[in-house]
């Protein structure tokens, strides 16, 4: 437990500067995302590319990533060339269920949330392209969903749509927002996604990225080795993981995921 409103420095009178820390979950099978969720990130991805969709739809669009994408809060991402060129930052608020449901009702999806954490849905841009557009495959470079630092339970953190969030790139802000800014709250997108489709304990959904990736910058950025990525949510925590293109699967072998 601790202060939801500063982010957190230590566990059990440990530094976090001082321990080597894993995700705090490892998902049983893929991390539930979501495509588009604010309105800003909709509007600089359409003023980069004509698309058939002209306006974030009705219901939430949802893809995975597998789980050995999942990475450590402080270790190294892959940097995956010459596989992809335009590798990206997207940081997200993790939800991660505690209870099991299906078809839940959106007035009561809180109660299905364990906690909360922070994730980067790290993205090769130009493998998304080259595979027709679509997302799954250019958002499943191994290493590329760093997840933690800790995970917040869902009593310290009442409002899960107040929270600031914030990417940096070798210290530089790219991303800033907050989450009520999410087009769909985590409420809404647990219902959505449990359809039909029963949610388990140790499920994670991701909830989507603001404005400022680098694809979308003029003219646009992206990832380098040696780049420090930092994801921050304020009252959960900041990962910090360098860009390394002598690391080439993350770190699924020490997490027991391969």
């Amino acid at each position: 437990m601790g202060d939801a409103r500063r982010p957190i420095e230590s566990v059990a009178g440990l530094s976090l500067e001082t321990v080597e820390l894993l995700p705090p979950v490892i998902p049983r099978r893929n991390v539930f995302c979501v495509g588009w969720n604010y309105q800003s990130h909709f509007d600089e991805g359409a003023a980069k590319a004509a698309r058939a969709v002209q306006k974030i739809p009705a219901h939430p669009a949802f893809f995975s990533k597998t789980t050995t994408t999942v990475n450590s809060p402080h270790a190294p991402v892959p940097l995956h060339a010459p596989v992809t060129r335009q590798l990206d930052w997207e940081v997200e608020l993790a939800v991660v269920i505690g209870k099991a449901g299906t078809s839940i009702a959106e007035a009561n999806a809180l109660d299905h949330v364990f906690g909360y954490c922070v994730a980067n849905d790290v993205s090769a841009r130009d493998v998304q392209s080259r595979h027709g557009g679509q997302w799954f495959k250019g958002k499943n470079l191994d290493g590329t969903c760093p997840l933690g630092p800790v995970l917040v339970t869902r009593d310290e953190i009442p409002d899960p749509q107040a929270l600031d969030i914030v990417c940096r790139v070798n210290g530089i802000v790219k991303q800033r927002s907050n989450t009520r800014f999410q087009v769909y709250p985590v409420a809404r997108l647990i219902a959505e996604v449990s359809e039909g489709l029963t949610l388990l304990p140790g499920d994670v959904i991701l909830t989507g990225t603001p404005a400022g990736v680098g694809f979308a910058r003029d003219p646009p950025e992206r990832l380098i080795d040696g780049d420090l990525l930092e994801s921050e949510i304020v009252g959960i925590g900041i990962l910090r993981n360098p860009i390394s293109a002598s690391v080439r699967h993350g770190r699924p072998q020490e997490l027991g995921l391969v």
